[in-house]
C-alpha cells in the first residue's frame, strides 16, 4: 500500500507560480510511475504530468508543455509538480497518484494510488 498527500494548493493571480507536493509513504517506489491529475469544476479528470520514479522519464499533458515541471525526491519520497505562468483555466482539485510496480506512466487505468487532492486557484 501507498498513501499520498497532497500540499501548496493556494489562490495565485494569473501569470504566478506555484509548486504542489504529495508525499508518499508506505513502501519504496522503485519500479513505479507517479503523475499528477487535475480535476475542474464540471469537467472530467485530466492528466497533467507523470514520471518514472526509477528512470525520471517525464511525460506531460500539452497544455502544461513548458510551464509545469514534475519532479520527485528520493531521499524525500516526494513528488513535486512546478507550476509556472499560471493560467485561470488551470484552475482545478489537483491529485497526486502512483501505479503499482510496472504501472505505465501515461495509462490512467493504471494508477491505483490517490491522495486527496490540493485546490489550486487562479484568478485573473
Amino acid at each position: 500500500q501507498v498513501q499520498l498527500v497532497e500540499s501548496g494548493g493556494g489562490l495565485v493571480q494569473a501569470g504566478g507560480s506555484l509548486r504542489l507536493s504529495c508525499a508518499a509513504s508506505g513502501r519504496a517506489l522503485s519500479g513505479n510511475a507517479m503523475g499528477w491529475f487535475r480535476r475542474a469544476p464540471g469537467k472530467a479528470r485530466e492528466f497533467v504530468a507523470a514520471v518514472y520514479w526509477g528512470t525520471a522519464r517525464t511525460y506531460y499533458a500539452d497544455s502544461v508543455k513548458g510551464r509545469f515541471t514534475i519532479s520527485g525526491d528520493n531521499a524525500k519520497n516526494t513528488l513535486y509538480l512546478q507550476m509556472n505562468d499560471l493560467k485561470p483555466e488551470d484552475t482545478a482539485v489537483y491529485y497526486c497518484a502512483a501505479t503499482p510496480p510496472g504501472g505505465i506512466a501515461t495509462m490512467t487505468s493504471h494508477y491505483d494510488y490517490w491522495g486527496q487532492g490540493t485546490q489550486v486557484t487562479v484568478s485573473s
